[in-house]
């Protein structure tokens, strides 16, 4: 069970972007790398009048990766418009009052207090390997301490939200002047982690916890899975990860997939050309977008490259 949970940790930069953690601590110093091409997965819905493109993303990589070509590229330049999970990323100004709405308890218990007395040594040792104040993060929410702790982690282990797809994706959207929406605000996606039940963010965090070391080579692992565009092998992992947690998967991807197909089956009466970029982890899977399209007699193809 812990082995899944800190895979669902690592599972967040698949499929929730989080402004507020990576602005705050800049990524370890990475060697120089050789540079990588990666070959992502990549989708296509279309009517006589409408195309769809979907593309997974990795919302923090370390440099080197190159992806940004051929048929991604294409899809992309062939585009009107595009649309991401959140569309332009919030200034952190602007993330704060969320914070302090979804995700810090002012009264009641600390966090330490609710954690199970076997779990506290542990979480004070990641909170100082984080370098967050411990009187900061006793305030946060588990769901929010999981996330941020996990994020923080993986810049450590030399990931960049500066590299990451968003970003590139988001400077390449404004040198083209394209425009650029979203399926959900900031503030809905916090609001979807603050609903979880308090079991549930509690074990997000204890589990998560006993394995953070870990954290950087599980999610080498995923985007390996994402740079060979196996769609089949991310979605292996995810279902591992997530397996422990119904309640968690089911806000994370079940939910969020069927509202992101609805979207897309409106888009469809309305021609043009549409770069829809969101978590990879939302295009493999049982629950992925391609399979609620598909509840809804929509077709979607892989576009081959």
């Amino acid at each position: 069970m812990t082995r899944n949970f800190i895979r669902a940790g690592t599972a967040l930069a698949l499929f929730f972007v989080s402004p507020f953690a990576l602005a705050q601590t800049a990524p370890a110093p990475a060697p120089a790398a050789q540079v990588q091409d990666a070959d992502p997965a990549l989708w296509v819905v279309k009517d006589e009048d409408t195309t769809i493109y979907l593309f997974g993303t990795i919302h923090v990589l370390q440099p080197g990766l190159t992806w940004f070509d051929e048929a991604v590229k294409k899809a992309f330049d062939d585009s009107a418009e595009m649309v991401t999970e959140i569309g332009t990323m919030p200034d952190p100004a602007a993330v704060q009052p969320l914070v302090i709405k979804h995700a810090v308890s002012m009264t009641g218990p600390t966090l330490t207090e609710r954690l199970p007395e076997d779990k506290r040594a542990a979480f004070a040792k990641a909170v100082a390997a984080a370098g967050i104040p411990a009187a900061a993060v006793d305030r946060f929410k588990p769901w929010f301490a999981a996330s941020q702790l996990g994020l923080i982690a993986l810049q450590k282990a030399g990931y960049d939200p500066t590299s990451g797809v968003e970003q590139k994706l988001s400077e390449a959207a404004k040198a083209a002047n394209k425009p650029v929406s979203g399926l959900e605000s900031l503030d809905e996606q916090f609001g979807f982690f603050n609903a979880l039940s308090e079991e549930a963010q509690i074990q997000f965090l204890t589990e998560s916890l006993d394995q953070l070391d870990n954290i950087g080579p599980e999610f080498a692992k995923m985007v390996a899975e994402w740079s060979e565009g196996d769609a089949d092998g991310l979605a292996a992992i995810m279902n591992e990860a997530l397996r422990s947690s119904p309640e968690l998967s089911k806000m994370l991807l079940a939910d969020r997939n069927a509202r992101w197909a609805e979207w897309i089956d409106t888009r469809l009466d309305k021609p043009g050309v549409v770069f829809v970029a969101v978590g990879a982890g939302h295009l493999a899977g049982d629950d992925s977008v391609q399979t609620m399209l598909a509840k809804r007699k929509i077709k979607t193809q892989r576009i081959d490259y």
